[in-house]
């Protein structure tokens, strides 16, 4: 009976490795519950009861696995996302620290913030339109500075941060930005 039940193994798993293992699995199965096989019942019937719950528990462990794999990637991604813009923040933070007053406090509100634009100018008695140029001028100020400091990776968007600044430098990039 091995082919046949070999075969039922494959129409319902499509993976002949898998089928194997499965069977092979069943049968230590079917030796460990052997007292269970009552006279009356037909030990092959017993047998491809076991394969059908084998076939249900291959399954469910299949995707007990994706499952657990999704989780294990997205939180590898969340961590690696966040090691990132941590990365990449420290740069442009001070950056941000460094510009005059008006446009650190645009960037700061808007970008990093979450303010809107409306929002920012009614809370700096300006007009919509006077705060887009402000934002529009700090971030140039912004991404002409990094250029200045970090230079390629700032080409990049400082997502693969390359120049790694240590705190002694930062006192030399704020004085550079006044």
């Amino acid at each position: 009976m091995h082919g046949r039940f070999l075969q039922f193994l494959r129409a319902r798993v499509g993976d002949a490795a898998a089928a194997e293992d499965i069977l092979q699995a069943a049968y230590v199965r079917a030796l460990e519950h052997e007292a269970e096989l009552r006279e009356s019942e037909s030990s092959v019937a017993w047998f491809y009861r076991i394969l059908r719950n084998a076939v249900a528990d291959h399954f469910r462990q299949a995707a007990a696995r994706a499952k657990a794999a999704e989780a294990i990637a997205a939180e590898s991604n969340q961590s690696y996302e966040l090691e990132l813009q941590a990365e990449a923040c420290a740069c442009i933070r001070e950056t941000v620290r460094a510009l005059k007053p008006a446009y650190r406090e645009a960037i700061e509100r808007i970008d990093l913030g979450g303010d809107s634009v409306d929002a920012f100018a009614q809370a700096q008695g300006a007009t919509a339109n006077n705060a887009y140029v402000r934002l529009h001028r700090a971030r140039k100020a912004v991404t002409r500075k990094l250029m200045e400091v970090c230079g390629a990776c700032a080409t990049h968007q400082c997502l693969d941060c390359t120049c790694k600044h240590d705190r002694r430098d930062a006192k030399t990039r704020r004085t550079a930005f006044q």
